[in-house]
Formats: C-alpha cells, sequence, structure tokens
C-alpha cells in the first residue's frame, strides 16, 4: 500500500456545528447516569449543589477560552498544541500527556459501568463486556470519522431525551424539604470533598477541540459546538441532581437495599415515582445504557486524537502520528489507547481510574486557561476568529477555579495524587531522555 505525505497525516474535514454538539454532549453525558451520585455521602444534597455550582462556573469560563485557542490553532491536538505554542515542548508535553491521562483513564471507567448494567440485565460478566466494548467501538472508530460521528449523535440525541423524559416522570414529585434531608453531613467543608464528582457533570466537554481539524468550517462551527454543549449539558445537570435527589432524598441515590453505594442513581430514583414492573420503568432505565455507550464512543475519537498530534509532533512514537490512507483515520493511535484502556480494565479499580482521570483534566484546565493569556500577550497578531469574552477574567477564574479543585482533591487523594505526578513525571523523563537526548 502506498502513502503520499497528506495520506499520512491529514485527517478528513466532514463535521458540521450539528455534529459537534452530539460530540461535545456525547462526551460527557454518562456523567449524567453514574458516579456524580458518590458525591452525596462526601457533602450532601448542600454540599454536592454549591460544588456543581462552582464547577459549572469552572467550566462555562474554561469553555470560552478554550474556544479562542481551538478556532486559532484549530489542531487535533487540543491542549497539547496550544500549551506548547505557549509555553515550550516541555510544558507543552506535560500538557499533552495531562490530556492523553484523562482521555485513556475515562473510557475505562465508562466501560465497566457499561459491562456493570449488562450484567444486571443478562448476567454476562463485567470484564468480558467491558473488554467486548472496546474491541467494538474501536473498530468503528476505525471504520471512519464520519460513521463515528453519525452513530455518536443519533446516540447522544436519544440520551437527552431519556434524561428529559426521567425529568419529566421526577420533578413533579420533587420538594425542598425532601432534597434537604441531612444537608450537609461533613459540614461545609464537605463541598470540596464534592468537587471530583461534580467535574462528573462536565467531563471531557474539552474534547470537542480535538475534532477540529475534522471540523468544515472550525473559526465558526467550534464555538457553536461549545456553547451549544455547555448549555445543554447545564440544564441536563440541573434537571438529574435536583430531580433525582429531590424525588425521594439522596440517600435513595446513594445505597442499594443491602447498603452497598450505587452506580446506577437514575433507576433508584425512578423506582420511587413508578412501579419497577411498569413498562415506563424498564424503557427509562433501559435507553440509560446509551448514555455510556455514547460517552465511551465519543471519548475514543477525542482521545486517539490527542495520540495523534503527539506523535506527528514527534514527542511520542512516530507510528503514533499516522493516518491511515484509506479510512482517514488514526488507526495506530486508535488500537495503542485501546491497550492502554486493557491494562486499565485489569486494575479493576473504577473509582481509582475516575480520580486519576479527573486530575489529568484539572492540570489540562489550568495550563490551557494560563496558555490564553499567554498567547493573548506574546502573540497579539494571531488570528482569532473568535476571542474569549470578558477577557482576561474568563481564563483567570477557570484557571484559579481549576486549581482549588486540585489542590483539595490532592488533599482528599494524597496517593491518587502521587500516582498521577509519577505518570507525569515518568513520561517526561522518557521524553527527556529517549526523545530529546
Amino acid at each position: 500500500m502506498t502513502h503520499n505525505g497528506n495520506d499520512m497525516t491529514q485527517l478528513q474535514k466532514s463535521l458540521g456545528p450539528v455534529m459537534i454538539w452530539g460530540l461535545g454532549v456525547g462526551y460527557v453525558i454518562s456523567g449524567m447516569y453514574f458516579g456524580w451520585n458518590l458525591g452525596l455521602p462526601a457533602g450532601g444534597p448542600y454540599g454536592l449543589l454549591v460544588a456543581t455550582g462552582i464547577v459549572t462556573v469552572l467550566y462555562t469560563a474554561f469553555v470560552l477560552g478554550y474556544a479562542e485557542l481551538a478556532c486559532a490553532l484549530p489542531k487535533a491536538g487540543g491542549a497539547f498544541v496550544y500549551t506548547t505554542r505557549a509555553f515550550g515542548e516541555h510544558i507543552g508535553f506535560v500538557g499533552g500527556i495531562a490530556q492523553v491521562i484523562e482521555y485513556a483513564f475515562a473510557p475505562p471507567a465508562v466501560a465497566f459501568a457499561i459491562g456493570s448494567y449488562i450484567n444486571q440485565v443478562s448476567g454476562a460478566p463485567v470484564i468480558v463486556v467491558a473488554f467486548a466494548a472496546y474491541i467494538v467501538f474501536t473498530a468503528v472508530n476505525i471504520v471512519g470519522v464520519k460513521m463515528s460521528a453519525v452513530f455518536e449523535l443519533v446516540l447522544t440525541v436519544v440520551a437527552v431525551i431519556e434524561l428529559c423524559v426521567f425529568g419529566i416522570v421526577v420533578l413533579p414529585k420533587f420538594h425542598w424539604a425532601t432534597f434537604s434531608q441531612d444537608p450537609l453531613p461533613h459540614g461545609w467543608g464537605g463541598v470540596f470533598a464534592a468537587l471530583p464528582f461534580a467535574i462528573w457533570f462536565y467531563l471531557a466537554i474539552e474534547g470537542i477541540a480535538n475534532v477540529a481539524e475534522e471540523a468544515r468550517d472550525p473559526q465558526r462551527d467550534l464555538p457553536r459546538g461549545f456553547f451549544g454543549s455547555m448549555g445543554t449539558l447545564v440544564v441536563l445537570t440541573a434537571i438529574t441532581l435536583l430531580g433525582a435527589v429531590g424525588a425521594a432524598g439522596w440517600r435513595a441515590v446513594v445505597y442499594t437495599a443491602d447498603g452497598h453505594t450505587s452506580d446506577s442513581p437514575l433507576p433508584m430514583a425512578i423506582s420511587h415515582v413508578v412501579d419497577r414492573q411498569s413498562p415506563l420503568f424498564v424503557v427509562l432505565t433501559g435507553i440509560g445504557l446509551v448514555g455510556l455507550v455514547a460517552s465511551f464512543h465519543g471519548i475514543l475519537i477525542a482521545a486517539s486524537r490527542a495520540l495523534l498530534e503527539m506523535g506527528r509532533a514527534q514527542m511520542a512514537p512516530r507510528r503514533l502520528g499516522e493516518i491511515h490512507a484509506r479510512t482517514k483515520t488514526p488507526v495506530v493511535a486508535l488500537l495503542a489507547n485501546m491497550g492502554v484502556g486493557f491494562v486499565a480494565l485489569m486494575t479493576g479499580r473504577t473509582d481509582d481510574i475516575i480520580l486519576i482521570a479527573v486530575f489529568g483534566a484539572l492540570v489540562l484546565y489550568i495550563l490551557s486557561s494560563a496558555a490564553v493569556v499567554v498567547l493573548r500577550r506574546r502573540e497579539p497578531e494571531l488570528e482569532r476568529p473568535y476571542r474569549a469574552p470578558l477577557y482576561p477574567w474568563t481564563p483567570l477564574v477557570a484557571g484559579v477555579l481549576a486549581a482549588v479543585c486540585l489542590v483539595s482533591m490532592t488533599w482528599a487523594h494524597p496517593w491518587h495524587a502521587l500516582l498521577f505526578a509519577g505518570l507525569l513525571g515518568g513520561s517526561w523523563l522518557g521524553f527527556v531522555t529517549l526523545v530529546r537526548q
């Protein structure tokens, strides 16, 4: 098989604003279906509500600034490209690895949730389903980005409709007194403990930037995709948190009958409103799997593009930077990401995987927000088809709030922080000694 230079490195431009919206919401939407409820024992409903408010401000401010970078530098590497341009290749490498860690560790956590969900229905082993999900959806991504994006859009629309129906069912049963039961089990300090779980409501929306090269008109469509996705997610977060907790109290969406914590808060909330044997309950819980699949499939797309750009920049093995001549997709990067996912799955530690992914995301947010400010000062002549409103406040607010979240997580999870620092430091040492010797 012969290749020319463009075949080896050029992605196909096939995504419009609706597809980009579908990817943006799809990356994140599994966070509505599981994970967030584990912040309730830490912070209670008031603590998680305040944490969610802080995180919503963080992500809104971050997206306003990040969209400027995505439009000015529309490359598949996202944060890696922006931090390298602003700070040089060493900090750029750290930003790139933080992004890779986020995107490589988030899908295994979602794969475990998919496996658990199917296990409840069919009895199939969780780990087998999780491995199968990786193989199937990596194959879908290899076939072509347009097919992948259409598939993702369908999944996302179905998952959004399901959450809206969930809201229609449970919100009429909302009572503030029910929502406020044991509101702060650990005092206001619980707000900080709840922050990582509130981040699950929005984690990975920044993946929109990683398909910038595949947008037909990135300068126009990327801001639309970012803002449309963020607006949709804010509404869905309000429906999910208020509807689930306000219908039967927070313990009803955290603890199962035998006292264990649950990864299925929405079915637990619905069961207090409609009978478990009713068709409505079966349909609502069945469609819940679609949201998990949407995020899993979508983040695989972003993860492969993050690895692709590091390979193209020769800050990772060069083969990662190749595009398949026929499918126009980063096949080697997709397969490498699947390999990392398999290793993470074999640990069997969903909660640990989630925390490492969040650490990666927060470092990405801090460095990218700083890059907005640095590039404005250093490269004022850089063409910026979209400029962040309320500059410099938007990147500064995002950076400060991300730093607060990072410090609070380090305080609450010091061993995970050390492991994450070891991954970053070890990768950087490998880069310095093997790649840039």
